[in-house]
């Protein structure tokens, strides 16, 4: 059953006469006619979301990013990779599911790809703490990450957390520590490593696998330092005003290419990625492809000088 979120209600009321005039059909009333009403009405929902989804506002977006049937680290394992072999634990505590990762290959080439699982139902999602990552799971992206360097295998990462786990716990496990020690892994790979949001960036729970050589977020995910919900509830003690907070910290993908924080934009099908899942993959694997071939030649030593290049760089040239 799709899932509709409160901005697409016009959407759904098309959608739904479009429903009850198929099963109309289906239970056999020959005495109508309903192909031409459908094409009328599927006409006006296409139109109608297409309108909606050319004028969405940066809280709209982060609706989007967080909508519950958009594709997650597993559904792009099983789309893009073969041969998929996770590995689990960080050889120090335990093992921590909110971020999973494993060698595979990507069109025959052998790749580590990682990134956080948020989970599909109400068991999965406890099972990956809701893809917010606790120390072990930043000690366990960093093991990954040495074992691809020694390897020396290109680094893919799937990026979708609302940010690192923040019980007491995690802090007192080390969780600031283990978020800036796999930042710095990230950041001496000898290999390439490449960076997609697929749907919420947040804070330094994404940027401790995404500072690589080259970061791209789809065209709806979201990238920020804060949550909206967070920064609003700072800023102004109302987390009522998250919509204020979204417009104002720039945290869509547009703005981040124009602050030449990332690297492009991959397009979504009309609706978001949840309305045409092999649409979208077939758009990431071939952004994928295209980074892997740019950076296949460089040297270890050039890999690391672009990607350091590629930071000092940002906030100069604005």
């Amino acid at each position: 059953m799709r899932s509709y979120l409160d901005f697409e209600k016009p959407v759904a009321e098309l959608e739904a006469k479009i429903a009850d005039l198929k099963a109309l059909a289906e239970n056999g009333d020959e005495t109508v006619s309903i192909d031409d009403e459908v094409n009328r009405l599927k006409e006006r929902a296409d139109e109608a979301l297409a309108a909606l989804y050319t004028q969405l506002t940066p809280w709209q977006k982060t609706l989007v990013a967080r909508h519950p049937n958009r594709p997650h680290f597993t559904d792009y394992i099983s789309a893009l990779f073969t041969e998929f072999t996770p590995l689990a634990g960080d050889r120090a505590f335990g093992e921590d599911e909110a971020i999973m990762g494993g060698f595979g290959r990507f069109r025959g080439q052998p790749v580590m790809v990682m990134g956080q699982e948020r989970g599909s139902d109400t068991e999965s999602r406890l099972r990956h703490n809701f893809g917010m990552a606790r120390p072990e799971g930043y000690r366990k992206a960093v093991r990954l990450m040495e074992l691809a360097d020694r390897f020396e295998v290109p680094v893919v990462s799937l990026v979708d957390t609302a940010g690192a786990y923040p019980g007491i716990g995690a802090e007192e496990r080390g969780q600031a520590e283990a978020i800036a020690r796999s930042t710095d892994a990230c950041l001496g790979l000898g290999v390439p490593n490449i960076a997609i949001v697929i749907g919420e960036g947040g804070s330094g729970g994404a940027i401790a696998i995404a500072t690589a050589n080259r970061v791209y977020m789809l065209q709806h995910a979201i990238y920020s330092v804060i949550s909206p919900e967070g920064a609003a509830s700072i800023l102004w003690r109302d987390s009522t005003r998250a919509p204020d907070a979204a417009a104002n910290l720039k945290i869509t993908a547009q703005d981040l290419e124009r602050l030449k924080i990332i690297d492009g934009i991959i397009q979504e099908p009309v609706g978001g990625a949840h309305r045409d899942r092999a649409a979208v993959f077939a758009s990431v694997g071939e952004t994928l492809a295209n980074a892997l071939d740019d950076l296949g030649g460089l040297s270890r030593e050039d890999v690391r000088a672009e990607r350091r290049r590629k930071f000092l760089a940002i906030g100069r040239s604005l």
